[in-house]
């Protein structure tokens, strides 16, 4: 009998080690033979220690088991959302939030509101899976798709990137042209914010926390000089509130509430997000710390997104005061917003052009460097190229100066050319959306990348349902935009020709992924089926 016992004992044992053996797998993320070599986001140096001693031997004792919520560990966990939420906040939103106020009134902030919920989904997915693998998504795309992939998305990711890095540095520009009472010409302003490089640099030697401490003030900066103007022309609180809850939408609006939706989601703010959560020392392989780190991952971008939507709010709603309804309402745009305020609203103790242009500078900068830093992230990742950072740094601000400065000089003859410069712009980045949300829902959903992190059957539908979404959104916007630029038989041909390409490409990303078929079209498919039965 108690040899019987003994024998059941064993095998019990055997299972339990079984059991954990398998977990350990599923917690482990799949790496290359070549990780050692491979270029990393941040080093184990530059990282930050999360030291909290209360839950030390909770955690000796069972590595599943998820720590106690701490204030203190809030806050060293909190800075990659801040610096995720500037890209929802650069020049290229703010033009879209003040043509939206100007055109639609208060009527599209509804939609405002759900597209920072949208775009919050997505970036959640873009830290687990960060945090979940100790990789970011430009790496785990170089393993895996085929070489030919792999440089067409990072081909891809760079030209998103440059196209929003010119929004940005020439929105820093025009800011600067601003505050310089205009005796500083475009260009010129664009080689001041050029230096930004430099200064990414400098800050990089101080440590992490440092660097997000400047975030923090050019966000509090954005923030304050956006709530100035709201106060300064008293919006219409009856209006705000009616606007926030009440979903509106007519055919004239139609194009504003779609570059409200289209411009939510940056490509390369997809690729920075999975990168700059791994700035916090996590091990992987102990399924308590990941999924703790993952909770006060999702708390901090919740808290930065909805400071990113106020901030919006108020550009939206002191548009929409002043100029809904007017006859400015149609011309106004980034280059002459200031002007239009200013002979609105007057002078003052605080003229409120130079309010904007310091919100627009601190918005302007704040983007453009963390543009460098996603570039980095970009270039390392897909190329696994151990640069040092200076030199890293250099050639991907190369990359968005040269064409900006020769885009400043071109189109700073009137304000109507930088106007269309920036329907081009918009363009190039909404093509590219795809590119960054395709593989990132492709990772997530796999096992063997994610192991038991790896989103569950509903989480993914609606990730995919946003996904598609916003695809569809951006494609009606290229649609209308290539109907009315168009012209010409070449031309027709090469939109055409390169139309075919892209949408090629998408098929084989969507195919490859396995999981929108399996999960999406074939759940629509049978509801369908069961219908005509």
């Amino acid at each position: 009998m108690s040899a019987q016992l003994r024998q059941d004992d064993q095998l019990s044992q055997h299972a339990k080690d079984d059991d954990e053996e398998e977990a350990s797998r599923l917690l482990r993320p799949q790496s290359s033979s070549s990780d050692v070599d491979d270029e990393v986001a941040y080093e184990s140096r530059e990282k930050i220690l999360i030291v909290d001693p209360a839950d030390s031997a909770a955690d000796d004792d069972d590595s599943t088991q998820v720590p106690p919520f701490s204030w203190k560990k809030l806050w060293l966990f909190t800075g990659p959302g801040f610096l995720m939420s500037i890209a929802f906040l650069d020049p290229g939103n703010l033009e879209g939030d003040l043509q939206a106020g100007a055109i639609a009134g208060y009527s599209l902030l509804w939609l405002l509101m759900w597209a920072t919920a949208m775009g919050l989904l997505v970036q959640l997915l873009s830290a687990r899976l960060g945090v979940a693998t100790g990789r970011h998504l430009a790496e785990l795309c170089r393993d895996e798709y085929p070489k030919w992939a792999g440089l067409v998305l990072w081909f891809m990711a760079e030209l998103a990137l440059i196209g929003a890095d010119i929004q940005e540095v020439i929105g820093s520009a025009i800011a600067i042209q601003i505050l310089s009472n205009g005796f500083l010409p475009l260009w010129a302003g664009v080689l001041i914010t050029a230096s930004d490089c430099f200064l990414l640099l400098i800050l990089e030697n101080y440590g992490v926390r440092k660097l997000e401490g400047v975030f923090a003030v050019l966000i509090a900066t954005m923030a304050l000089s956006f709530a100035w103007m709201f106060v300064d022309t008293k919006p219409s609180g009856k209006e705000l509130l009616i606007g926030i809850l009440v979903p509106r939408l007519s055919s004239r609006t139609i194009r504003q509430a779609v570059g409200v939706v289209g411009c939510v989601i940056m490509p390369h703010n997809v690729f920075l997000h999975s990168a700059l959560v791994q700035s916090r020392n996590i091990d992987p392989h102990k399924k308590g710390r990941v999924q703790e780190a993952l909770n006060y991952y999702s708390i901090e971008s919740s808290i930065a997104l909805f400071i990113s939507f106020v901030i919006n709010l108020f550009v939206t709603t002191v548009f929409a005061k002043g100029f809904y309804g007017t006859k400015q309402a149609d011309s106004i745009g980034l280059v002459n917003a200031g002007q239009f305020l200013q002979e609105k609203y007057g002078g003052g103790l605080y003229p409120i052009l130079y309010v904007w242009g310091v919100g627009l500078l601190a918005a302007g900068q704040s983007s453009t460097i963390t543009g460098t830093y996603a570039g980095q992230f970009i270039m390392g990742g897909f190329l696994n190229l151990r640069l040092k950072k200076w030199l890293r740094a250099l050639i991907t601000r190369s990359f968005a100066i040269v064409p900006t400065i020769i885009v400043a000089i071109i189109f700073n003859t009137s304000e109507g050319s930088l106007d269309v410069l920036n329907e081009w712009l918009n363009v190039l980045q909404s093509v590219q959306i795809p590119f960054a949300l395709i593989p990132l829902l492709t990772l997530v959903s796999k096992e063997q990348i994610m192991g038991v992190f790896k989103i569950g059957p509903l989480l993914e539908k609606v990730a995919w349902t946003v996904a598609v979404l916003v695809m569809v959104i951006n494609g009606y916007l290229l649609l209308d935009f290539f109907i009315a630029e168009v012209n010409g038989l070449l031309f027709g041909v090469v939109v055409c020709s390169g139309t075919a390409a892209y949408v090629a490409f998408i098929i084989y990303l969507v195919l490859r992924s396995g999981a929108l078929p399996s999960t999406y079209f074939n759940s629509v498919y049978k509801r369908f089926a069961d219908t005509d039965t």
